[in-house]
């Protein structure tokens, strides 16, 4: 099963149409169910429920008392039920912050649209001092692209790598290592479009055509600041 090779440490939200009836009865599974369910439970919702609880999970859904609108997710003549979930990790619980129906959205002819609030902490950006090495992005012509590219693909760090988050971090620093050594660095503070392949003389002509109007017109503003001044 894909959901045993998902580390513990990780975050684990399922949602989709199970197209099963887990009922509002909520006996034997009160671990997996909260008790606010819709309908008679079925085979299949048994048979769902018995997963959830193999794996430590949660159907979030039954675990948010709503009123009939925002429970029902198939409706089609007389016919109402609810066979969308979302599962989670019984101690992921605590970060789902409500989970409804929206009546007034649809996916299709007679799905409604299944919403699961998720409140997670991130870490704090540390802040950068000034001075310290920064990647040279604008200097990323199509031609560094494809020997950027070319870097990347030949290292392929992440491919030895199981773990999901360590992948994430080891791709990270390929990326960040290949950036360096094609496009280079530069100390924080300095003049970011020195050595940008669009800075050139024609640009550079455009921009001091630009700075002598508008020093006038800067100018031309304290004049009249200080024409006030001497009438008051």
């Amino acid at each position: 099963m894909v959901i045993q090779e998902i580390p513990r440490s990780e975050r684990l939200f399922i949602g989709g149409d199970f197209n099963r009836h887990i009922g509002v009865d909520s006996s034997e599974y009160d671990s997996a169910h909260g008790g606010f369910g819709f309908g008679e439970r079925n085979n299949g919702g048994v048979s769902v429920l018995d997963f959830v609880v193999a794996y430590e999970l949660s159907v979030v859904n039954f675990f948010f008392k709503k009123k009939e609108d925002h429970l029902v997710i198939f409706k089609s003549g007389s016919v109402k039920t609810r066979i969308d979930y979302f599962l989670t990790r019984a101690d992921s619980w605590r970060f789902c912050k409500d989970c409804k129906v929206i009546p007034s959205e649809c996916i299709g002819s007679q799905h409604r649209l299944l919403v699961l609030d998720v409140k997670l902490k991130c870490s704090k950006w540390k802040k950068m001092r000034v001075g310290d090495p920064t990647i040279k992005w604008w200097t990323l012509t199509s031609e560094n692209a494809m020997l950027l590219s070319e870097k990347i693909t030949e290292e392929g760090a992440w491919r030895r790598v199981e773990d999901a988050g360590t992948m994430w971090k080891v791709m990270a620093d390929c990326f960040r290592r290949s950036a360096k050594e094609v496009l280079g660095t530069s100390r924080r503070g300095g003049n970011r479009m020195k050595g940008a392949w669009w800075w050139n003389e024609e640009v550079k002509e455009k921009a001091r055509d630009e700075k002598e109007p508008y020093a006038d017109f800067l100018n031309s503003g304290a004049d009249g600041e200080r024409e006030v001044s001497r009438v008051r």
